[in-house]
């Protein structure tokens, strides 16, 4: 049995790339190290695209270290990349922290008009701090966005899989219909149909109470994961979304990487069964996809099966058209 549930809405799916597209890279959130910036640019020229690098990606805030440049810069260069007719996608370098200081600054009239235009959105891919832009290209534009590695991120630079899974979804979306690796394993069985949503579960939370947040996600198949965040840590995040009624709906979920949050088997998994086993919906653990070693590229915004039994995410259409 399939378990379903009414609330979120799909989102409208970008275009697919073909050989010679111009992608732009952009830097929402930290710093960007010039030599692995390089070294991704020369995967995606190896792919036969034109990587497109903003002018402020290799900037470093004047006061704070920690962020890429001024907030407004950053905000800039994400509109000026999703607006230029001659971008066809758009790609972050890198996470970290910054987004939630520059959301509210990108010029989201501007590109929902450029959208419009086009007729058809582009591919919008990151992870990790990047959560925050994938609530807000669904909320305030309803455009389905990927999740997946970024240009100057070691998982993207070293891993073979991770970079044919962003490959394949941006070229060839039909053949990455079925998404999971072998590591992935059944918390709580079933099975649910539902959209895509999620993201780093921290920022998930961070994001409550914002002006333009998504009031929950009923009706969801969240993909969930984080970095650095211990149990106890955890165990606050994921019981502020339950006590907000965020969860309330939910569809089912997937359990992508806890990477340096702690010894997962004995403090990670007992915590997240605790707090998401009473939900009553399918769970499944370590699909594959977040701050991982190999991540998968998983779509936002888009109607998928989960099956927990068969450690599986199964979407009912390509991610991009």
């Amino acid at each position: 049995m399939t378990l379903s549930a009414p609330g979120l809405g799909e989102l409208s799916r970008p275009a697919r790339l073909r050989p010679g597209a111009r992608i732009a890279i952009v830097s929402p959130s930290g710093p960007v190290p010039a030599e692995r910036l390089d070294a991704g640019l020369d995967i995606l020229r190896g792919w036969d695209l034109e990587p497109v690098v903003m002018p402020h990606v290799l900037h470093r805030h004047g006061e704070f270290g920690y962020l890429a440049g001024d907030d407004a810069d950053r905000a800039r260069d994400l509109t000026d990349a999703w607006c230029d007719p001659s971008i066809a996608a758009v790609m972050c370098a890198r996470g970290g922290y910054g987004v939630q200081r520059m959301v509210d600054l990108v010029d989201w009239a501007a590109m929902r008009a450029a959208t419009a235009a086009y007729g058809r959105p582009k591919p919008f891919v990151g992870y990790s701090d990047i959560t925050a832009l994938h609530e807000a290209f669904a909320v305030r534009m309803g455009v389905a966005t990927l999740h997946g590695p970024m240009t100057a991120t070691v998982t993207f630079l070293k891993d073979a899989p991770t970079q044919e899974c962003l490959r394949a979804t941006l070229f060839e979306p039909e053949s990455v219909r079925t998404l999971g690796l072998p590591t992935a394993r059944t918390l709580v069985p079933g099975r649910a149909h539902g959209i895509t949503l999620g993201g780093c579960v921290s920022l998930l939370a961070a994001d409550l109470g914002t002006p333009h947040a998504r009031p929950s996600a009923r009706g969801g198949l969240l993909a969930i994961e984080d970095v650095a965040e211990e149990a106890y840590r955890l165990d606050r995040i994921l019981t502020q979304l339950l006590r907000s009624g965020w969860l309330d709906g939910v569809a089912g979920i997937a359990l992508g990487s806890w990477a340096e949050c702690g010894p997962y088997a004995s403090e990670i998994r007992p915590v997240l069964l605790d707090r998401l086993g009473g939900l009553g919906v399918p769970v499944v653990e370590e699909l594959g996809f977040g701050h991982s070693q190999s991540a998968l590229t998983v779509p936002f915004g888009v109607p998928a099966v989960l099956d927990a039994d068969a450690g599986t995410l199964t979407l009912d259409a390509p991610a991009l058209v």
